[in-house]
């Protein structure tokens, strides 16, 4: 009788919704829209099949830079670069304001006497 393979259980977590916050980048939300815009910036120069070498003399930057853009490196890009970068391509780049989904817990306010908890009645 053969032997059956030994399984491990592997400790599933739920996400966040932001694989950089769940990962502990300090800043995740900047991660995430960098990510999001190189994202497009790819999308875009292989719909045009462009080459790298096309593609960094219409963006105005070296092969390591474009390499790095490629291979989704986010480190040597700010926002304002990478959208850029996308108006270089040919491209408009809206930004818009919403809600967020989810409300982070509001601070506490801070009053000269006392500090008010949101849910809570200050004594008088």
């Amino acid at each position: 009788m053969a032997k059956r393979p030994r399984t491990t259980r592997i400790k599933v977590e739920q996400s966040s919704g932001n694989v950089f916050a769940d990962l502990g980048f300090p800043n995740p939300e900047l991660e995430r829209l960098k990510a999001t815009l190189m994202l497009h910036i790819h999308r875009i120069i292989t719909a045009q099949k462009l080459t790298q070498a096309e593609a960094r003399k219409v963006l105005g930057i070296r092969q390591a830079n474009m390499s790095r853009l490629m291979h989704g490196s986010t480190v040597s890009h700010s926002v304002e670069r990478l959208i850029k970068f996308l108006t270089a391509l040919g491209h408009d780049v809206e930004v818009v304001v919403t809600p967020a989904l989810q409300q982070p817990p509001r601070p506490p306010q801070i009053s000269p006497n006392r500090i008010v908890r949101e849910g809570t009645i200050p004594r008088r």
